[in-house]
């Protein structure tokens, strides 16, 4: 039976980030109550958010809160990546079950996935091979949030659920280079190659990996779907089916921002894992499927980085 929204009081974990306000921009289309927490809440310390929740009582929740990065901020902070992410996860999976949350949504990350993974990435890929080096501790981190709510079912009879987004970008993004991801990176970096009107923009790497990308609006619309209608042990990808290798993502971003410069790839930097498409079967077989194609998708991100929206 599918879980009803109407009427439901939806703590949002995270509202702050590109995936928590997006998900706020989705819910506000619902006939529900959002209840956010404000700047004081550490959600890393288990007594306050243990309060915040004795106060509130939410109906159901969504862990989008996190502590996340690129290669470089994963690679320098390995020890904030885990332990930060670790008591978030586990602080908020334990106090929605104390005070008997009826619906949870765990947010993990494609990254979980071995960094060989068979193309594309299946569910049940997880934990069949090493990870990639670069976001281990990020991704050992996620894989414990997805287990505590395989736990919880199992012991508590609990309703928590988990969803894993392949890489996200949107509205409200990182586009600082000393922790973005690569999308937002491209922008910056294009952006400020035509203002400076250089004849040459760097990336990382030799642009050979694949990457899939979803727009964080449909991350949101995927996420109130899954709240509605699954409610199993397994995690679910949540992508857009889609990859493509890096140097041609960077061809569009430079085209969408107006850099006609040449490109320039770095081979002494990172690839990170060579590919990385998640199988997108389960979502389409309960009926779910992304609207936002990459160009018009990246055009909106750009727009929300001239606004200033997101960390600079």
């Amino acid at each position: 039976m599918a879980y009803d929204l109407s009427q439901k009081r939806i703590y949002v974990a995270g509202h702050k980030g590109m995936v928590g306000s997006a998900l706020v921009r989705r819910l506000e289309r619902e006939n529900c109550t959002i209840l956010v927490a404000d700047r004081t809440t550490d959600l890393r310390e288990q007594a306050a958010v243990r309060a915040w929740f004795a106060d509130n009582r939410p109906d159901a929740v969504i862990v989008a809160a996190a502590k996340v990065g690129g290669i470089l901020a994963n690679d320098s902070y390995p020890a904030q990546f885990l332990y930060d992410n670790l008591m978030i996860e586990a602080n908020l999976i334990e106090a929605a079950r104390q005070n008997a949350a009826e619906k949870l949504l765990f947010l993990g990350s494609s990254c979980i996935y071995p960094k060989h993974a068979a193309q594309p990435i299946e569910e049940d890929a997880l934990l069949t091979g090493p990870l990639e080096p670069t976001n281990e501790w990020y991704a050992i981190a996620k894989i414990a949030g997805i287990k505590l709510c395989q736990a919880y079912r199992r012991e508590y009879g609990c309703d928590f659920i988990s969803a894993m987004p392949t890489n996200l970008y949107g509205p409200g993004d990182n586009f600082d280079l000393a922790g973005s991801h690569v999308l937002p990176a491209l922008i910056r970096k294009a952006h400020e190659a035509k203002e400076a009107k250089a004849e040459t923009v760097e990336i990382w790497g030799t642009g050979t990996p694949r990457r899939e990308f979803l727009h964080v609006d449909d991350l949101a619309d995927g996420c109130v779907f899954l709240l509605r209608n699954y409610s199993e042990e397994g995690h679910v990808n949540l992508g857009s089916g889609r990859d493509l290798p890096i140097i041609d993502l960077a061809r569009i971003v430079c085209e969408v921002v107006g850099f006609e410069g040449e490109i320039v790839t770095d081979p002494t930097r990172p690839d990170g894992t060579p590919r990385k498409l998640m199988s997108g079967q389960l979502m389409a077989e309960m009926g779910w499927q992304p609207t936002i194609g990459l160009r018009e998708g990246i055009a909106d991100a750009y727009r929300a980085f001239l606004a200033g929206e997101g960390k600079r």
